[in-house]
């Protein structure tokens, strides 16, 4: 029942070997092992962050294995900004912080990319500030209304 798509989902573009091949790459991993952890801590992180549309539109450009990690979080109801959602990924995993942001970095990357401009462009205006430069893409300040 789970091993095929329903006629109107899309299929993702790649399988789980070939995206943690993708970040192994982007995060210059020295094992398939070490990029399958990233991206399931990092998409686990994402699931607890990403709600509405997005994240199940985002779950079904992924392959099966990464979208089930993504899915099977519990969203907060307290939204991180982009340097928090490190700090909470480094004090779940227990490493530092710098290696939380290069995971981050390596495996959002590649999700971004599986998304698409549009997608992506909708999972940013769905989080809090921040969240660009761990994608991967600039971070442009969002209009502020003029005060007089």
């Amino acid at each position: 029942m789970y091993d095929r798509p329903r006629p109107d989902q899309p299929v993702p573009a790649v399988t789980f070997d070939q995206m943690l091949e993708r970040v192994r790459y982007e995060g210059a991993y020295p094992t398939r092992e070490r990029a399958a952890e990233a991206v399931h801590h990092v998409l686990a992180a994402l699931g607890r962050q990403l709600t509405g549309d997005e994240r199940l539109d985002l779950a079904q450009r992924l392959p099966v294995e990464a979208a089930l990690t993504l899915t099977a979080q519990i969203p907060d109801t307290e939204h991180l900004t982009g340097w928090d959602f490190v700090k909470d990924l480094a004090t779940r995993t227990g490493a530092t912080p710098a290696t939380a942001r290069w995971d981050t970095g390596a495996v959002l990357a590649v999700a971004a990319r599986l998304a698409g401009p549009d997608l992506f462009a909708r999972i940013l205006r769905r989080l809090p500030d921040g969240y660009s430069l761990l994608f991967g893409q600039a971070e442009l300040r969002r209009p502020q209304p003029a005060t007089a």
